[in-house]
Formats: structure tokens, sequence, C-alpha cells
């Protein structure tokens, strides 16, 4: 399996029956979900945790969604995202997404995120510290 960029954080995992909605694949709501874990994952790894963030005195937080679902994926299909930065910007930051079926190299769903920095007190946008900048600098990772 090629990733989609050179050097993507990779998060696997197997699609359990909570995951499978009323029409028998899994759900949209779960993709969003799997899209924000390897996220957090990904942030983790570099050593950027909840608590770490609290140290910085800010935290990116969710502020767009646009995902294409590309094909079904049902109970006991093991499954791949990819996740990478790609822009920076003042306050701003852009996460791309690919999800992927193990078994026939498939993609389930491709997609972004736009991410916010705030300020943990205010909740407003702030400045991206320079220490996140370089660990989550886009030339890393594509």
């Amino acid at each position: 399996m090629e990733p989609p960029v050179r050097n993507p954080f990779v998060l696997r995992f197997t699609v359990t029956a909570d995951d499978i909605d009323e029409l028998d694949h899994v759900s949209n709501v779960r993709i969003v979900h799997w899209m924000n874990r390897a996220a957090v994952e990904h942030s983790t790894s570099l050593g950027f945790d909840v608590k770490r963030y609290r140290e910085l005195g800010g935290v990116f937080v969710v502020r767009r969604h646009e995902i294409d679902y590309l094909a079904s994926a049902r109970k006991g299909d093991e499954l791949v995202a990819f996740t990478w930065p790609t822009v920076f910007q003042r306050s701003s930051a852009e996460r791309r997404h690919e999800i992927r079926r193990v078994s026939d190299d498939r993609v389930i769903a491709r997609g972004f995120n736009l991410w916010a920095y705030v300020d943990f007190t205010t909740g407003r946008p702030t400045r991206i510290p320079p220490v996140l900048l370089e660990a989550f600098d886009p030339a890393r990772f594509v």
C-alpha cells in the first residue's frame, strides 16, 4: 500500500459492530471520528498531548470538515487512516486525510479539516507558536 504522501501519520484499525449503521456499513459519523482520532494521535506522537497544549496556552479545535465518501466499509474490514498537515497560517491549519481498506487498497474516504488554534483561557484564535509550526511543518510530511 503506497501512502498518499511521503511521510503521513498512519493509524490502523478494524471495523467493529459499533462502527456499523442501520444500512450495514460504516457510519459516516465514524469516518469523522477516525479522522479526528488520527489527527489527535499524530499530535500526541509528536509530543503534543492535551497537557502539552495547556502548557503552551492554546489548542487546535476543528472549524470545518470536508469529506468525500468514496466506498463502503463493513464489519471486519481492516482499514488504514493516513493523515498529514498541509497548510499553516497565523492561527489556522489544514490537515488532509485518506482512509483505505487494506484488502484491496480501495479509498473509503478522503477529506480535510480546517483547525483553529485557540487560547485556552479566552477560546479566541491566537497565533500558532513556533514550536508547533516546526513540529507540524508540512514539508516534513508531503
